[in-house]
């Protein structure tokens, strides 16, 4: 009864699941999407707690309780701004959690073999749950186990530091610019060679240190593909790391035998790797290099740039907009930071009721995270149908009177195109340069959090609104008529 009712729930909460993926694909649809997946959680959850070989319920509870405890006060405290850096720490418990199962599940095996070695009967027919299913198992399936134990912990562990990695990067207290060690990929190679040669030697019995020593070749490996990864590129980093995190809870979930696990683990990993190869395709990024690590750094001597950048104050924007029929907003992580969101929709409608023609272009990889300025837009309520993607609106910049860049770097850095050296070459970005006039709204002169140099803030069409991009909006507002 039990083993039916688990069932049951685990192809209730897969389809769920699924559903919870496919409603993500739209804004309309997203907030209904993430019930659906609140609600195959809890029936995954509730299952599991009441099915075959469950145990430890007081404690499995209040574990519950404390994490959802801790979750509630973590999503009330983040800023959508460093909703990227919380994503990646996220990455990283599922990474560590699979580290953890995996050894349990091997201290399990050597367990049961020291039991049927010494003929222990008695214990053996005590046994329930996981370790029930392990010692029912012939030599050929516990070799299997290994294979996927041993798959787990490898890639829970690259996860795990990976993770950590791509969270101080974001979060600003790692260096965002590519680093690695002298050997650089060579030595990845090496460490995943003699994690290979570990699991030839765990197999035949060579004992629990071989796991634990690819353990720590797997953490190297972790921190060292993403500390070669220049931040320019940590949007395609979160979405890597997310399929790594899918594959990891997948491989435990075969060790477990757990359906689910295996179900939800394989959407999160296929989900993470075509998204990340969607934002390859958005970077110009091969895919394999990518997976690899150590890209996103500069190939040569940069193209001198010439001009100066020309200050605009908040007379002279209105001034603009008030003339304009057609204006093309294009918001970066910076209006994120600066949380002007709410003050670029109040701006939408400003304009909109005026008659003119509002639109919002957003680069696949603006911000640090898939999506973010989605996300934000759709927080402020800008209207969807307003907010293109790139390929559909690139081609309407040049019949665009004014073009406002909030906040962004790469993505409107005309160099992609003109500097064969720059580190985002080939990258399709928005080109708002094409634009009648341009309007950058910026904190400073500086170069972004990538460290690239913009020509687009150099051009003759182009004028720096500096200062907060939120009080600078403010000061707009009352001068737009």
């Amino acid at each position: 009864m039990e083993q039916g009712f688990t069932t049951a729930a685990y192809v209730v909460a897969a389809v769920l699941f699924i559903l919870a993926l496919g409603g993500l694909s739209g804004q309309e649809s997203a907030k209904r999407a993430v019930w659906y997946g609140i609600v195959g959680m809890a029936l995954a959850v509730v299952s599991s707690l009441v099915g075959p070989g469950a145990g430890n319920w007081g404690l499995s509870v209040a574990l519950i309780a404390g994490g959802g405890a801790i979750g509630l006060i973590v999503a009330r405290r983040v800023q959508m701004t460093a909703m990227p850096q919380l994503v990646a720490a996220m990455h990283s418990l599922v990474g560590l959690a699979a580290v953890f199962i995996g050894y349990n599940a091997e201290s399990e095996m050597v367990r049961i073999a020291h039991l049927q070695a010494a003929g222990d009967g008695p214990a053996l027919a005590a046994l329930t749950g996981f370790a029930a299913r392990v010692a029912a198992k012939t030599s050929a399936e516990i070799g299997v186990l290994q294979v996927e134990v041993f798959l787990g912990v490898f890639i829970g562990a690259v996860t795990f530091t990976g993770s950590v990695v791509a969270f101080g990067k974001l979060a600003g207290r790692i260096d965002g610019k590519p680093r690695q060690l002298p050997g650089g990929h060579l030595l990845n190679a090496a460490a995943a060679a003699a994690a290979a040669v570990l699991l030839l030697l765990y197999l035949q019995g060579a004992g629990p240190w071989t796991l634990i020593l690819m353990s720590f070749l797997a953490f190297f490996v972790g921190y060292h593909l993403i500390m070669g990864i220049g931040g320019a590129d940590m949007p395609v980093v979160v979405s890597m790391l997310n399929s790594y995190s899918g594959w990891a809870a997948a491989a435990i979930g075969f060790s477990l035998s757990n359906d689910l696990l295996i179900v939800t683990g394989a959407l999160v990993g296929s989900s993470g790797a075509i998204l990340s190869y969607i934002m390859c395709k958005a970077m110009n990024r091969s895919f394999v290099s990518v997976i690899l690590g150590g890209f996103g750094g500069a190939s040569g001597p940069a193209m001198a740039i010439e001009g100066e950048q020309v200050a605009i104050d908040a007379e002279s924007v209105a001034a603009l907009l008030n003339d304009a029929e057609s204006v093309i907003i294009v918001p970066g992580y910076g209006m994120a930071v600066a949380q002007a969101q709410g003050a670029v929709s109040d701006l939408t409608r400003k304009l909109r009721a005026r008659g003119k023609t509002v639109r919002f272009g957003i680069h696949p990889v603006a911000g640090r995270l898939p999506g973010h300025m989605n996300v934000l837009l759709a927080e402020a309520k800008v209207p969807y149908d307003i907010v293109l993607e790139m390929d559909e609106i690139n081609d309407d910049f040049p019949t665009t009177d004014v073009a406002i860049v909030i906040g962004s770097n790469d993505i409107v850095n005309p160099a992609a195109q003109e500097d064969p050296n720059s580190p985002i070459a080939g990258m399709p970005v928005l080109e708002v340069w094409k634009a009648r006039h341009v309007i950058v709204s910026k904190r400073g002169q500086g170069t972004g959090y990538s460290g690239i140099e913009n020509p687009l803030f150099f051009k003759e069409n182009t004028r720096m609104f500096y200062g907060d991009a939120k009080k600078s909006l403010d000061l707009l507002m009352p001068l737009v008529d």
